[in-house]
């Protein structure tokens, strides 16, 4: 058989990065390690992941993937001290299911083999399907489907019939592990961060909205004293037992107007849940930032918004002036 024009079989890696204390600067530095392995990084920094292309570099290191994820593993936590969590697969869909099931200081590989592939997938639920949801999990349970092997074996119509054509077709490709996107290397998108760090381990949820509140006003200030804009916010909470949750939100139009952060980063608190949480660390990231000419701002009959905006500007030149925090709104 002529084996010359086959393909090269793709080994991408999905991998998490697991630090005590999250800061932009070393979330660029953990990127600068992983692209000493390969060139073909797409980074993630909403959940301090990126997705990376071994195929390549699998041929230069002289390594088989197992390896070479042993090698960068060994490099993040000798040059930073920062745990990973990694899979990798021949898909991107296969090695985020892998990273997904494998705990910080450890790998899960998934190999390019069809045998393989079919015993890490069919056993998996719905849910752990890339794209499938709760309730699109749920819609699938009521017609008997409850994991990806189920998927595999339901004749593709049937699955248009419940899931709709696109979503259909790509369920059924993933269950059987085709998955032809490729990484999109680049250069992490912008940020901007603030934290606080508390004394003491707090259970207050009342300090913990007054903390959001002054990190809002903090990260506002700085957005606009760069004339940049956010179109997303993060929140990471450090717990007392070092332990990390972390969610993001699009903003409803990108801003750089205090209000309008503070109304989505108290959403995001809100939505944890965090009554009876003991908290370290509170930090909050602005994502996706723009130069402040390319927003557009949404009229409304309301002037309230107008004199909020007004005060704003009044403090910043106060904040400048004097110094940062001289004064704030109640």
């Amino acid at each position: 058989m002529n084996t010359t024009n086959r393909p090269r079989p793709r080994a991408i890696l999905r991998i998490h990065f697991h630090p005590a204390e999250r800061t932009d600067e070393l979330y660029r530095q953990l990127l600068t390690v992983v692209d000493g392995i390969s060139s073909r990084v797409e980074p993630l920094p909403a959940d301090w992941s990126a997705y990376v292309d071994l195929t390549g570099a699998l041929t230069y290191w002289g390594r088989d993937v197992e390896g070479l994820v042993a090698v960068l593993r060994l490099r993040l936590l000798a040059l930073h001290g920062v745990q990973c969590s990694a899979g990798a697969g021949p898909t991107r869909s296969l090695a985020a299911m892998a990273a997904d099931i494998t705990p910080p200081g450890a790998a899960t590989v998934v190999r390019d083999d069809p045998y393989e592939i079919a015993a890490f997938l069919r056993t998996k639920p719905t849910a752990a399907l890339p794209g499938i949801g709760p309730k699109t999990s749920r819609a699938l349970a009521r017609y008997g489907v409850t994991t990806v092997g189920d998927i595999a074996d339901t004749q593709l119509p049937t699955l248009q019939r419940i899931l709709g054509t696109g979503a259909a077709r790509q369920a059924h490709d993933l269950a059987h592990g085709i998955d032809a996107r490729p990484v999109v290397p680049g250069a992490a998108p912008k940020t901007m961060s603030t934290g606080h760090r508390f004394d003491r381990d707090e259970l207050d949820p009342e300090q913990h909205h007054r903390t959001i509140l002054r990190l809002v006003q903090e990260l506002g200030a700085r957005l606009r004293t760069s004339d940049e804009v956010a179109q997303a916010l993060t929140l990471t909470v450090t717990y007392a037992d070092r332990t990390q949750t972390a969610r993001s939100r699009a903003l409803p139009e990108a801003t750089a107007h205090t209000p309008a952060l503070a109304t989505t980063a108290c959403e995001l608190l809100t939505g944890l849940g965090l009554q009876r949480a003991r908290i370290r660390t509170l930090a909050l990231r602005a994502e996706r930032l723009l130069p402040a000419e390319d927003a557009v701002h949404q009229l409304t009959f309301d002037d309230r918004d107008d004199k909020l905006r007004r005060i704003e500007v009044a403090l910043d030149k106060a904040a400048n002036r004097y110094r940062p925090g001289i004064a704030g709104v109640a």
